[in-house]
């Protein structure tokens, strides 16, 4: 009886402990706190200069990079560069590889999409045609073989509502991985047009002005952002309020104007 009594009080026992250290329920993983982290995960394009790009010594090197790399330095985080496939951007994302996107990421049409910082450039969508083109307006391309980034604001502007009658008299609507391919197309003769963000036309323009021009006319206008996991609000939160500080400081202006011969500093909306 004894035995059986012994056995009866030690499984009470181990219940007990059980109880006293869950509660009978599975203690849930401790939350990632902005306070708590020691690295920031930007993913970017790397074939998207002036924001992000490969350096011919094989480093990444741009403007919203160095942005992030202030703000790291701000929080003692370490700052690592993930080039991603644009496409999968999302997915990137979403899996937590990334923990934001930031390389000129428009805003306009993803609200609802993303968390996002506030807008911090505002930019335009271009056409560029080859110097020598005697195309000189939107209305121009009538016939023509325009090519834009997969995935990109720009293909996003050219599939609105807006622009449907305008895309329905091109000769066709080239998709591809990244704008300097386009740009080599472009050059070879076989697109007669790009669509693509100004800053990107603007630096391909800095050193190759005898090859490439933009039209006057913008096909559209939008805002860049930060794009955050919808519910990563502190993480999004320490960001813009390390950003907010470089802006008070003059630090963010810096930066952009390091990036002048593109006219970033011009572009910057943040603060203003």
């Amino acid at each position: 009886m004894k035995k059986y009594l012994a056995l009866f009080l030690t499984m009470v026992m181990s219940v007990s402990v059980l109880a006293g250290c869950g509660g009978g329920e599975e203690a849930a993983p401790a939350e990632d706190t902005a306070a708590e982290r020691t690295t920031f995960t930007v993913g970017f394009d790397a074939e998207y200069p002036p924001y992000g790009y490969r350096t011919d010594d094989g480093d990444y090197a741009g403007f919203d990079l160095d942005l992030a790399a202030e703000v790291c330095a701000r929080n003692g985080w370490e700052l690592i560069k993930q080039p991603i496939d644009w496409n999968a951007k999302d997915m990137e994302l979403k899996s937590g590889a990334i923990d934001c996107i930031w390389n000129g990421f428009t805003m306009t049409g993803r609200e609802s999409e993303y968390l996002f910082s506030e807008p911090y450039v505002d930019n335009s969508i271009v056409y560029v045609v080859r110097a020598d083109s005697d195309i000189q307006t939107e209305a121009d391309l009538a016939g023509k073989n325009v090519i834009t980034q997969a995935g990109s604001s720009a293909l996003t502007a050219l599939q609105s509502e807006e622009k449907a009658d305008v895309v329905a008299t091109f000769a066709a609507l080239d998709e591809i991985a990244d704008y300097n391919t386009a740009f080599m197309n472009l050059e070879a003769g076989t697109n007669d047009a790009i669509a693509v963000d100004i800053g990107v036309a603007q630096f391909q323009l800095t050193t190759k002005a005898d090859k490439f021009r933009m039209l006057e006319e913008p096909l559209s206008t939008e805002q860049y952002g930060i794009g955050f996991r919808l519910d990563d609000q502190e993480l999004r939160d320490t960001v813009q309020a390390t950003l907010d500080e470089m802006v008070e400081d003059g630090t963010f202006m810096e930066i952009a104007s390091n990036y002048a011969d593109y006219n970033l500093d011009q572009m910057v909306c943040l603060g203003k």
